[in-house]
């Protein structure tokens, strides 16, 4: 082959590699997409008109002076939450519940049942399908009074 056979090569390969980023590329956008909307809630408009309402119950919750720690023990699947209250002593009389969401998926929730171990204190067993981040969408009811907060975790 002679040098100027060669060279009519030349810009075919640097639209071939163009083509291939192209693909590459329209490919990962089609998955992202596909994978993904964006949206954490169904009725993300809806949830923002009701911001000041959600503002109003976060001050209320505030208020409480309740502190809430958990806790993921992944040798035995064992999820561990700690109350306190705003003496700093464990909260008396109060039941957890909570629910694992997956952020950046779209899949059923997962409830975990909740047991009192004791006074503030609550622990529950799951098998979590994967490992990786997960939401934990606790509520702790004492009283009639409610203190719900959300808390990213990564769970191995």
């Amino acid at each position: 082959m002679s040098a100027a056979t060669v060279s009519r090569f030349i810009p075919w390969l640097f639209v071939a590699g163009f083509a291939v980023v192209i693909a590459v590329n329209t490919t990962m956008i089609w998955f992202a997409v596909g994978s993904f909307s964006g949206l954490y809630a169904d009725h993300a408009r809806e949830t923002g008109l009701h911001y000041n309402s959600v503002i109003a119950e976060q001050k209320v919750r505030d208020a409480l002076g309740w502190e809430i720690t958990a806790n993921w023990r992944g040798d035995v699947g064992r999820l561990e939450l700690s109350v306190l209250g705003p003496d700093d002593g464990p909260l008396e009389g109060a039941r957890a519940y909570v629910t694992l969401v997956r952020p950046a998926e779209r899949r059923a929730p997962l409830p975990v049942a909740m047991g009192t171990v004791g006074e503030g204190r609550f622990a529950g067993y799951v098998n979590l399908p994967e490992r990786g981040s997960w939401d934990l969408d606790i509520t702790i009811e004492r009283n009639g009074q409610h203190y719900a907060v959300t808390r990213r975790m990564f769970l191995k």
